[in-house]
């Protein structure tokens, strides 16, 4: 009678045990496929982090250091970025604020802005931002040591157009009279982008 009992238990604990991890496996398979992708990549609009930290390997540029209204008073040559952390063309674009860093780092300011922290207002002086910005994204704004725009434009401007720009203000070579320099690659994805 006791070993017919203790089969019964027995029989009935393995019924738990069972049922038990089918509820597990279906809730687990539920939140599994309930569960939205959150993967973003550089050919998409989808927000995934700041932009020139994770396309551009370069995290140093922002926030920028000073303001544009600091650097005109310092009279030190200046390049405004405007971006969006969730636009394609600005993840594809970060990779080459990145190298004007690289570059003339030392004796200009590069500045990239995300236009989503630029305060609306009716109208702006022309030490902030704003006056400067035409509404799209990427925009590079080039201004001299006597703080006047010497490159206004919008789009994924080439590297070579802002170089030149800053060679003049710079009173350098043009490129066509110097060796190019190349730009060491410090990590898998910014070498693709840099090709």
């Amino acid at each position: 009678m006791i070993s017919i009992m203790f089969s019964f238990l027995h029989k009935k604990n393995a019924d738990w045990r069972r049922l038990v991890s089918k509820c597990l496996f279906l809730l687990t398979l539920l939140l599994i496929v309930s569960t939205q992708s959150a993967l973003a990549g550089v050919n998409d609009d989808l927000y995934d982090g700041n932009i020139f930290v994770v396309y551009a390997g370069n995290g140093s540029l922002v926030p920028p250091k000073v303001t544009l209204a600091q650097s005109l008073a310092e009279h030190k040559p200046t390049v405004l970025a405007f971006y969006l952390d969730d636009s394609r063309d600005c993840k594809q674009y970060a990779i080459v604020i990145s190298r004007i860093q690289e570059f003339y780092g030392q004796v200009a300011e590069i500045m990239p802005l995300n236009i989503d922290t630029i305060p609306a207002k009716q109208s702006y002086e022309p030490t902030e931002p704003g006056y400067y910005y035409t509404g799209g994204v990427p925009q590079v704004v080039v201004f001299n040591q006597s703080g006047e725009v010497v490159l206004n434009k919008q789009g994924q401007v080439a590297y070579e157009d802002i170089d030149d720009s800053l060679r003049k203000v710079f009173d350098l070579l043009p490129r066509t009279e110097t060796t190019q320099l190349k730009r060491r690659s410090f990590n898998e994805f910014s070498s693709e982008l840099a090709k």
